[in-house]
């Protein structure tokens, strides 16, 4: 069954964004082809500085193959891409992740048999780019404490501090992967489905973590939750068949009939 879209709907999400703001990160011509199929077809997108930017579409409307070739998992088959005006088509993730440009995944990735302290410690250490701190003895790796510590505090975590990671319940854990993603200190974060399987009070709350993080960092997501893309977003892009199909506010995409379509003949397929 397709998503509800609400025609007409107009939002105030509160979060401001400068008219004067410039481009973050940019796609032109983008294109990904798996042995004779594209799943991507000459997306051309921008994503404001400042900005909370939403991907969406159907099932089947290319936006992991998309998100993957932004994040560089993927290799596009023809096309750019430009982060902070640095062409970085030909970049490995773990490089632009450098640059400041990290991901999260769909699926949570933490290390289960670690407390949640211990999992944004590691963070912290990987972000001094020292790999033999894994050699270093425990109490030399406290001097990381205080600032993860800081940072659970942030996602609401702090009384999980000693908590395994693998005991965390599912919201607890995508909150737990956004503090050692923010423990690498982004300058632009992109959420894959930050919201997938989660209950309504986890969206909630991680809804609100979102909104936190956003004022001074830029948050491009590809997310299915409709309810949440028209609260948090500034922007949204559209896709449809690998293709743009729309882009804009929520309230503006919501009242295109060729999203519209899109959604109601999805549900038909």
């Amino acid at each position: 069954m397709a998503p509800a879209i609400a025609i007409g709907s107009a939002f105030d999400n509160g979060h401001s964004v400068s008219m004067s703001g410039d481009t973050i990160l940019e796609a032109s011509g983008l294109t990904k082809e798996f042995k004779g199929f594209v799943a991507v077809s000459n997306v051309d997108l921008k994503v404001r500085r400042g900005s909370i930017h939403a991907l969406i579409g159907p099932n089947g409307a290319g936006k992991t193959t998309c998100f993957n070739l932004l994040t560089k998992f993927l290799q596009p088959t023809r096309g750019s891409i430009h982060y902070n005006g640095q062409d970085i088509t030909a970049m490995q993730p773990a490089d632009i992740a450098r640059l400041g440009l990290v991901r999260s995944f769909q699926i949570s990735a933490v290390f289960p048999k670690m407390t949640a302290l211990e999992n944004v410690r590691i963070a912290l250490q990987r972000r001094r780019g020292d790999s033999f701190d894994f050699w270093r003895s425990e109490r030399a790796l406290t001097e990381f404490d205080d600032e993860a510590l800081a940072l659970l505090a942030d996602v609401g975590l702090t009384e999980f501090s000693a908590t395994l990671a693998g005991e965390l319940p599912y919201g607890r854990k995508r909150a737990l992967e956004i503090a050692t993603t923010l423990a690498l200190n982004p300058e632009m974060l992109l959420l894959d489905e930050p919201m997938a399987g989660m209950t309504q009070q986890d969206i909630d709350r991680i809804s609100a973590l979102i909104r936190r993080i956003a004022a001074n960092r830029t948050i491009f997501m590809v997310e299915h939750n409709l309810s949440v893309v028209a609260s948090l977003s500034d922007r949204i892009t559209v896709l449809a068949r690998g293709e743009v199909l729309a882009e804009g506010d929520y309230a503006t995409v919501s009242k295109d009939p060729r999203v519209v379509e899109a959604y109601i003949g999805a549900g038909h397929a």
